[in-house]
């Protein structure tokens, strides 16, 4: 990965004639004289500090003691710190982000003990320069060193000294254990499509347990947990095997390893998951759970699958705590949220899901039945997979090896005395029969279909064979979704180019009445330059009224279902996510990606 690094937005000032370690003295004079503190709270730090010496390093003590700045009477934390410094040393700010920092690269530049030694961290190296973090901007007598080492010019870069120690140890530490893997793996490389025909397994085996292995493995699901991944990819390539990290609905490339390292971790995972690990010719799926750094279980579904290369590795996070959620966080509107809370009340009936894969679907199913769940309800379900693990729920896991189904399991489940069913997806007549004579009979189903909006699942319904007359029975309501990226919090900016007229455009004929004020991403060290921190899910909720089974018979009409589904109360799509743009939440380029567009 050689990503290009954003530099500091502060202008160089360059103020100060200084050469030497930092000191917190110093740091408070200039301060001052700066304007950034007045004269009093320079007195107070001096009180405070002169108390005690402590060899830790000076900006971190200084924001330890929440001084206030002149301008806006904010507390100087330890990036405020490290961003003016910079621009009194004369050198950019950067706060490091490690997905675009090559690790192997940064271990090849120098040792870890020159790093720790010198308080500096290579972040990036091209064919002509090292760009190198420190958290001492006025000491450079280590760069021609550097330089010579590296045959390249040097550029100086300040950071946080936190990250620069705790970034030095994480990549010296997994280029190590890249290195020893590879070492205990010898140099083979990842089978070929004929060889994995031709071969079938391979006869000399990495050792899963070496301890080179389980360190990188054990780093890369920790460090996925802490950037907020909610897939993590490894995938086999000619040279090389790539990982890659799903946030925030994108993937993100993150560190590339030789093949024979890639051969071994994707080993121990399988070991670890109860996969077979010899069986590399057919797709396999498996779980595990670990715990992350905060002492929380956290669940991952494995799914490997043969490539033209060896085997691609999919895992996903499931948080139970950021997965179960209130409707609020899903990103309901009170108009549907009141709705919705209405209908899955209901005692029986069907409720229908309905969006693409990655829509979200799963996360709103579990996070309604995890509040249904009560001691005097009964919940079971039937999945394919089972997502995650909820203990308020009966769940069962669909194995067609055994011939059994969403149908048979759904039958089965009539034999458990069950209050509440979800059944993972409709894909057959049978099954929705199945589901049907279960809501005529007394049971509240919740189920998912894969159309692109709400009134498009009861045409579906009748595609499948499902009469009209039982539509009209069971059906109580369709939910179709989709998630878009929200705007981060810390650096999203005011839209003043977003006129309301062009949101109208968008959602004709309807109009964007009420408070409007777009933002629009701008990019910083919290978002990692994206603009876009977190999700939150659009809703189209379409209630069955007795004027819409009307409209449900032999030949309905998908405009005429549309149109009396809106008369009913339901918002399209794509009007909802003009509402999220002109609350300032997401933008109106997430909102066309991901809804369809207006009729």
């Amino acid at each position: 990965m050689n990503a290009v690094l954003p530099k500091s937005s502060t202008p160089s000032l360059a103020k100060t004639a200084y050469h030497g370690p930092l000191n917190w003295r110093s740091i408070v004079e200039w301060l001052q004289e700066d304007g950034v503190i007045s004269a009093e709270e320079s007195q107070r730090v001096f009180a405070r500090m002169s108390q005690a010496e402590s060899s830790q390093n000076p900006l971190v003590r200084l924001a330890s003691v929440s001084m206030n700045r002149v301008a806006d009477g904010k507390p100087l934390d330890i990036e405020r710190l490290c961003e003016w410094l910079a621009a009194r040393a004369g050198i950019d700010y950067l706060r490091i982000d490690p997905l675009k920092v090559d690790v192997g690269k940064v271990a090849d530049t120098m040792s870890a003990p020159y790093a720790e030694r010198h308080k500096v961290l290579p972040v990036q190296i091209t064919p002509a320069e090292v760009v190198v973090a420190t958290s001492e901007p006025f000491i450079s007598d280590w760069v021609p060193e550097v330089e010579r080492q590296a045959k390249r010019r040097v550029r100086r870069v300040m950071s946080n000294p936190l990250e620069i120690h705790r970034f030095t140890v994480e990549f010296f530490a997994l280029a190590k254990s890249v290195r020893a893997a590879q070492k205990a793996g010898g140099n083979q490389g990842g089978a070929s499509f004929e060889q994995l025909v031709e071969l079938g397994r391979s006869n000399k085996q990495l050792d899963v347990n070496d301890q080179g292995v389980v360190q990188v493995v054990d780093w890369l699901w920790q460090y996925a947990f802490d950037q907020r991944a909610s897939d993590i990819h490894l995938e086999p390539r000619r040279e090389q095997g790539v990982i890659r990290f799903r946030i925030d609905g994108v993937l993100q490339p993150v560190y590339q390893l030789p093949m024979g390292v890639m051969n071994a971790i994707t080993a121990r995972i399988k070991l670890l998951g109860r996969m077979d690990v010899m069986e590399k010719r057919r797709p396999q799926d498996g779980r595990i759970k670990v715990r992350n750094i905060r002492g929380e279980e956290v669940e991952m579904r494995l799914s490997t699958l043969p490539t033209a290369f060896g085997e691609k590795t999919v895992m996903r996070i499931f948080d139970p705590d950021n997965a179960v959620k209130d409707l609020d966080a899903l990103g309901f509107s009170s108009h549907d949220a009141s709705r919705w809370e209405t209908m899955v009340k209901r005692p029986n009936g069907i409720i229908l899901v309905t969006g693409p894969t990655g829509a979200g679907k799963t996360t709103t199913l579990y996070s309604t039945l995890k509040r249904l769940a009560t001691e005097e309800v009964n919940v079971s379900t039937v999945e394919d997979p089972i997502e995650m693990i909820e203990p308020a729920f009966n769940q069962t896991q669909v194995q067609s090896q055994l011939d059994f189904g969403f149908l048979e399991g759904l039958r089965a489940l009539m034999r458990q005395d069950p209050d509440i069913i979800m059944v993972g997806e409709i894909r057959d007549l049978a099954t929705a029969e199945a589901a049907v004579q279960a809501a005529l009979t007394g049971h509240l189903v919740f189920t998912t279909l894969h159309t692109n909006d709400a009134p498009s699942a009861i045409t579906r319904l009748m595609d499948l064979g499902v009469p009209p007359y039982l539509i009209n029975a069971t059906i109580l309501g369709v939910l179709a979704q989709r998630l878009v990226r929200t705007l981060c919090k810390q650096c999203k900016q005011p839209d003043e180019e977003l006129e309301r007229s062009q949101l109208d455009e968008i959602v004709k004929p309807w109009k964007i009445n009420g408070g409007y004020r777009p933002y629009k991403p701008v990019g910083c060290v919290d978002c990692r330059m994206t603009g876009y921190l977190g999700r939150m899910g659009l809703y189209e909720l379409l209630t069955v009224s007795p004027e819409f089974r009307e409209r449900v018979n032999t030949t309905p009409s998908i405009d005429g279902l549309k149109r009396q589904a809106v008369a009913d109360g339901m918002r399209p799509l794509r009007l909802a996510g003009a509402l999220r743009v002109a609350e300032g939440v997401t933008t109106i380029e997430e909102v066309l990606a991901a809804t369809p567009p207006m009729d």
